[in-house]
This record gives C-alpha cells, structure tokens and sequence, in this order.
C-alpha cells in the first residue's frame, strides 16, 4: 500500500493530470506540443546529462543488465509479432507495428521517473544504461526492418540503398537530444570534473522538474492517441508488454545474477507502458495507427496495476 501511495499514484496521478487538461481543453495543442518538445529537446537530456555525469558504475553489471532487457524485449518483440500475424490476420507490417507495441516501453518518460521515484538516484543510473543502448540499437533495428516489412507487403521492392538507410540512421542518432545528452554526461564522467557550480545549478534546476513535466506531457499527448476501432488486438499487445516482458527479464536477471538493485530497475523498465514508437513506426507504414494507438493507451491506463504488481513481485522472487 505504502508503494501504491508514494510511488505509483504520484506518478501515474500526474499523467491522468495532463489527461485531464487535455480533455477539458484547459491547456490546448500548442501547450501540448510545446510541452511535449521541451522534454524531449531540453529537460530530458539535461536529466540524462546530469545522472551520467554523476553516476556511478559499481556493482552495476551492465553487460548483465542488457542482456537480461533485451533478451526478453526480443522475446516480447517475437510474441506480439506473432500474435498480431497468426490471431489477427496483419500483414508484415502490421506484425512489425505489433511486435515493436509488445516490447518497447515508454523508459524515458515513465520508466526514469518510476525509478526515481522508488529508488532515488542509484536507480536513475540502471535505467539510463537502459535507454543508452535502447535508442541508438532499436533505431538501426527498426530501419532495418521496416525496409524489409514493406519489401515482404511489396508495398516499396526496391528501398533505399544500404548506404542511404546507415546514412540517415548516422543523421538521426547525432541529431537526437536524448543521445546528445547521454554522450556529453559520459564525457563529463570520464574527465574526471566533478560536476559542480553555475553548471551544476543550472543542470539540477532543468533536471529536477523533468520527470514532473514529462509526465504531465505524456498525459497530454494520450489524449490524441485514444482508442480506436477494435481494441481486442491492443489488449493483447499490452498484456504481453506489461506482463510477459517483466517476467521474462525477472528470470532472465535472476539466471544472469544481475545485482538487486539493477535488477528490480530494469524489471520497472520492462513494465513500463508503451511507448510513442510503434505509432510514429505505424504513422510512417500509414498501417496499424489504431493497433499502436491502442496499445499505448492501454498500457498506460493498465500500467498502474502493473508497476504495483512489479514493484512488489521483485521482493517476493
């Protein structure tokens, strides 16, 4: 109960918060957007910068950490592909769409703040070794593979080259802030400077009502998401996100004898809602826009059930 009161309900509260001002239109599109654009260009990275140009790496294991999430985002990533395919009759890029719903979690948005939440500072550092390796490898993954979905739909044969898709890959990833803010916290790491003063203030200050305003943005942005059309499919896929991908980083860590503390973050980072990337992937398919909006909605409204569940369930195991 006592998590339930401190941890999930002040988090979640503030996303039903930005809901909330979205429906009533109190705050209106532009606030949303423009809320939407200072987390993920200013407060966000700065979040990112400060934790690694602070953290500490001891004890950690991340090579464990990583093979622990991923392994089971790639189990989560092949059920929801399935699932979507062989129960739903999608094409390939609709399993693509699936498949990236049933494994990629809202980390940046939710999971750091859950994890700041309940573990205070040490637990920042796991999840940001989480979303270090998540962006640059699931953005060359995705490229990949939706060149490959829309050859097997014969919707574009040709594609572009294998230079052009590195190419715009290599774009993306050193115009991405989140990016930008992890590689200059790591450099700051690795100098050796402690990380104090004008910069240190002007850093904590940004930092520290990140995880605030991302949530309130996120409840914002639900709001054009919605449900749509049938939502069988969208259940399906948020099961397996919120329920599936947890337990199979759980045993995985355990298997692995990752550390607690990294494992109960990463076990959170598993259970976190949906993520935005299905549907800017869907979006860009002009196919499974209702499958991906609904997952994300889903999962985030069941998402409070799920984090209480995990956050208990890393102490009974």
């Amino acid at each position: 109960m006592d998590q339930i009161l401190t941890i999930v309900i002040p988090v979640f509260g503030l996303v039903g918060l930005g809901y909330a001002a979205a429906w009533t239109k109190i705050l209106g599109a532009a606030a949303s957007d423009a809320l939407s654009e200072f987390v993920f260009v200013i407060a966000i990275p700065v979040l990112i910068f400060r934790i690694m140009a602070n953290a500490d790496l001891a004890g950690i294991s991340a090579w464990r950490l990583w093979l622990a999430f991923f392994a089971a985002f790639a189990l989560s990533w092949a059920a929801g592909t399935f699932v979507i395919r062989r129960f739903f009759g999608r094409d390939a890029r609709g399993g693509l769409v699936g498949g990236l719903a049933a494994g990629y979690g809202n980390t940046t948005l939710v999971g750091l703040p859950l994890a700041i939440a309940a573990f205070g500072h040490d637990g920042s550092v796991p999840m940001a070794l989480i979303i270090a390796v998540q962006l640059p490898v699931m953005m060359t993954v995705i490229a990949f593979l939706m060149v490959r979905a829309e050859r097997q739909d014969g919707v574009n044969p040709i594609g572009p080259s294998r230079g052009a898709l590195f190419r715009s890959i290599g774009e993306n990833l050193v115009a991405n802030p989140t990016i930008i803010g992890l590689f200059l916290g790591t450099l700051w790491r690795l100098s050796g400077i402690p990380l104090t003063g004008l910069v240190a203030d002007l850093a904590g200050r940004i930092a520290d009502v990140a995880s605030t305003v991302a949530l309130f943005a996120l409840g914002m942005s639900l709001r054009k998401y919605g449900i749509r059309g049938h939502a069988w499919a969208g259940l399906a896929l948020a099961a397996l996100k919120l329920a599936l991908m947890p337990a199979l980083v759980l045993v995985l860590a355990r298997l692995t004898g990752l550390p607690e503390l990294p494992t109960k973050v990463t076990v959170i980072a598993a259970a976190c809602p949906t993520g935005v990337t299905p549907f800017l992937v869907a979006n860009r398919f002009k196919n499974g826009e209702g499958l991906a909006s609904n997952t994300i909605t889903l999962s985030t409204i069941f998402a409070v059930a799920s984090v209480t569940f995990w956050l208990n369930a890393i102490t009974w195991f």
